[in-house]
């Protein structure tokens, strides 16, 4: 298949999302190297491929934006990507990977579950892009292109979060009952037909409760934004910088690009970002620097936020 890449139309699998790589030297994370799976490693699971979009192909044959010696597309399987060069095997070869660790992937970017989620929804969108190993204040400020496909793929990726937090966590919102209700009704009548979604009552704005952006400080070689849900309630949520990179500015939007010269985020140890007092997202309540404690009100704080 040298030359041409599969390309999913969006499997919705969100279940079982347990392998995709993210480490962080920079906020304490550990850091892995990633092997492209060969033919027989790859997962295979008969109710997704079933329900799944025909497979489209794509002519176009992507670089591989790695300081490793890459490998052409036909013979990745069993290449490993080292260290914090690991995203660079699901750029390379995103078909080879089951979709429990990449979510999608197209031409320009790919979508992998993270491997180290923060939230109870986390996904990384990588850009298969030759700027992919440049710091993304440096990429997004260079190319005014890539900024604008990034945001364009990141609100793609935002909708499906947020559609995936409804179907998790409706049935527990109470600005949910009424398009609950009203889809039960048309199910439950005479042609027990599917409802059209546009006449449903609107119900929550899920995709208000997802957040994106890139760290100040990188984990990762290559070029990476984080799509989470604003819970910041997970079990790999270990430590006071892993809750501050994503509570504080050092987690740059990208409607904040390009940032300013000037910008203190340039310079994230300078802003002491990840050493700020730890304060809940949702209530405000500072808990300076007792973790264990935030970390039991993040989680009654959950279930009060999958109520609203």
């Amino acid at each position: 298949m040298a030359g041409k890449l599969r390309k999913v139309d969006v499997a919705h699998d969100f279940n079982d999302a347990d392998d995709a790589v993210r480490g962080s030297q920079d906020v304490g994370e550990e850091i892995y190297s990633t092997t492209v799976p060969g033919p027989s490693l790859q997962k295979r699971d008969a109710f997704i491929e079933l329900m799944s979009p025909k497979k489209k192909r794509l002519v176009q044959t992507m670089s591989i934006a790695t300081n490793q010696a890459a490998p052409s597309l036909s013979s990745t399987a069993g290449f490993t990507f080292l260290g914090r060069d690991g995203l660079g095997a699901y750029i390379s070869s995103p078909e080879t990977f089951p979709s429990s660790r990449v979510l999608y992937y197209n031409d320009q970017f790919v979508a992998i579950h993270d491997l180290f989620p923060k939230s109870s929804i986390h996904v990384l969108v990588i850009p298969r892009h030759s700027l992919t190993k440049l710091h993304p204040f440096d990429a997004f400020g260079q190319d005014s292109a890539l900024l604008k496909a990034t945001l364009e793929e990141v609100e793609k990726v935002k909708k499906l979060v947020a559609a995936e937090l409804r179907r998790r966590f409706g049935k527990f919102s109470h600005k949910e009952q009424a398009r609950l209700k009203a889809m039960e009704g048309a199910q439950e009548g005479p042609s027990r037909a599917l409802p059209n979604l546009e006449s449903l009552p609107e119900g929550r704005h899920w995709e208000d409760e997802v957040i994106a952006g890139v760290h100040s400080g990188p984990s990762m070689n290559h070029l990476h934004v984080h799509v989470l849900s604003r819970d910041r309630t997970s079990e790999t949520m270990r430590h006071r910088k892993h809750y501050n990179s994503f509570a504080t500015p050092f987690l740059v939007t990208l409607h904040e690009f390009p940032l300013k010269k000037d910008d203190v985020r340039r310079r994230p140890d300078h802003g002491g970002y990840l050493r700020n007092d730890l304060k809940c997202w949702r209530c405000g309540k500072n808990f300076r620097n007792r973790f264990q404690e935030l970390k039991r009100h993040l989680d009654e704080e959950f279930e009060d936020w999958k109520k609203e």
